[in-house]
């Protein structure tokens, strides 16, 4: 098992998580009109729903690698293609941030979770997500694959729920901070590209 995988895949994840984005810029919102504990609930929801990519990229990734080697190379290389794809996009944009919770209803607990949930699995961007950054960071020879999936999903959903949690629980100073500081998208912006490049990368560099 190479650890040093696993913690360069941790330290990529909390920078994704960390950029802003319409999950984590949703569950702030939902924080600041309805309370953290809403907040809170929706973070749940979102990551419920990534466990039923991990279960998509996991058996299906691990169903590929088995079968043709050649084949599971050509993934690699859409990841790394797609992540591109996703700097680019980030590039075009134009950093600005926006905070309007004038759209944000009122919901209870479990409808903001539900809605969390449904947000993020009828989502096929979070699988094509998970299928270009999961297989660019297995960690082991000897483990079976569909468990390391697994894992890595696991740690996704933890280091997202720490992000988002406390996104959800700082959400006004987080809004203040954005509202004070209009530079910030724009540092945000080139740390997104920058990950989703490098990531590009090592997912080309690595065997």
């Amino acid at each position: 098992m190479n650890i040093e995988i696993l913690l360069g895949f941790i330290a990529a994840t909390s920078l994704l998580a960390i950029t802003p984005g319409p999950d984590n810029i949703y569950v702030m919102m939902q924080s600041i009109v309805n309370g953290r504990k809403y907040g809170i609930a929706t973070v749940l929801g979102l990551m419920t729903g990534c466990i039923i990519h991990t279960s998509i990229v996991a058996f299906g990734a691990s169903t590929i690698l088995k079968q043709n080697p050649t084949l599971f190379f050509i993934i690699k290389l859409f990841g790394a293609l797609y992540l591109l794809y996703l700097a680019y996009k980030v590039f075009r944009s134009s950093g600005d941030i926006e905070l309007g919770s004038d759209a944000v209803p009122q919901k209870s607990m479990f409808e903001l979770f539900k809605q969390g949930f449904i947000m993020n699995v009828l989502n096929p961007k979070v699988t094509l997500f998970f299928l270009a950054l999961f297989p660019g960071f297995l960690f082991s020879d000897t483990m079976n694959k569909v468990l390391q999936f697994y894992i890595l999903g696991l740690l996704f959903i933890l280091v997202s729920f720490v992000v988002f949690g406390a996104i959800a629980i700082l959400a006004g100073t987080i809004s203040e901070t954005i509202k004070k500081n209009k530079n910030i998208g724009v540092y945000m912006k080139w740390l997104q590209i920058i990950v989703f490049v490098g990531i590009a990368i090592y997912i080309m560099i690595t065997e």
